[in-house]
């Protein structure tokens, strides 16, 4: 399984390699959306630095869709989705390769790119490493969650709005206690382990409730 897992992965980061369009898409999705914001609010700093939590999460969701749509399409159309699901090979660890992939093209950029926003923000380094660990932990979740959505709306019409639609419900808790997290660090003497110790439990449970969804998505649309 473990071969399994990283053949997926390693033909999926080449070729996105070959598109790396769709990489740069995301990573500069997410420095523009936290760039844009003090322009429109203003650069008083204690308002930034209030705001900064909740922008910086609602821009790694949005930008974490953007390549969703993309995850299963491009195998669903040359048939080597009909393949892999032909094959002997277990489709969860072929799902989570997938996912994985995706993670570390399109949710690892945002972790690694946090501080800037600490730095438009005003954030202190304390504050800027609860959001840092806060998205390594949550969007994972963002990218499992958003794997159920890409394969129920596989092959359809307007799949990218129907994925919005069908995913941003689930983001929600995943956006409060990610942006509550790094908030409640603010706040002297507060603990933020009981949000981190919620978005690990909610990993947790991502990982091993997401991969059976998705798969059994994947043989509905293929049927």
């Amino acid at each position: 399984m473990f071969t399994v897992f990283k053949t997926i992965l390693g033909r999926d980061l080449t070729l996105a390699m070959r598109r790396k369009t769709d990489i740069l898409t995301t990573f500069f999705f997410f420095v523009i959306v936290i760039s844009i914001f003090p322009l429109g609010v203003g650069f008083d700093k204690a308002m930034l630095q209030k705001m900064a939590p909740g922008i910086a999460w609602i821009a790694a969701l949005l930008a974490s869709m953007i390549a969703l749509e993309r995850l299963f399409a491009s195998d669903y159309e040359d048939g080597t989705l009909e393949q892999m699901l032909l094959s002997h090979q277990p489709l969860i660890i072929i799902v989570l390769a997938k996912v994985f992939a995706h993670w570390l093209l399109t949710g690892l950029p945002l972790v690694l790119i946090a501080p800037l926003a600490g730095l438009q923000y005003h954030l202190s380094g304390d504050e800027v490493g609860i959001m840092m660990l806060t998205l390594l932990l949550g969007t994972p979740i963002l990218s499992l969650l958003g794997a159920i959505g890409a394969a129920l709306t596989l092959g359809l019409r307007g799949g990218g709005v129907l994925i919005s639609v069908l995913i941003l419900p689930l983001y929600v808790p995943i956006l409060i206690y990610g942006a509550g997290a790094v908030s409640t660090s603010m706040e002297a003497g507060s603990n933020v382990q009981a949000y981190l110790l919620l978005l690990g439990a909610f990993l947790i449970l991502a990982l091993f409730f997401t991969p059976w969804a998705t798969a059994a998505a994947l043989r509905i649309a293929s049927e």
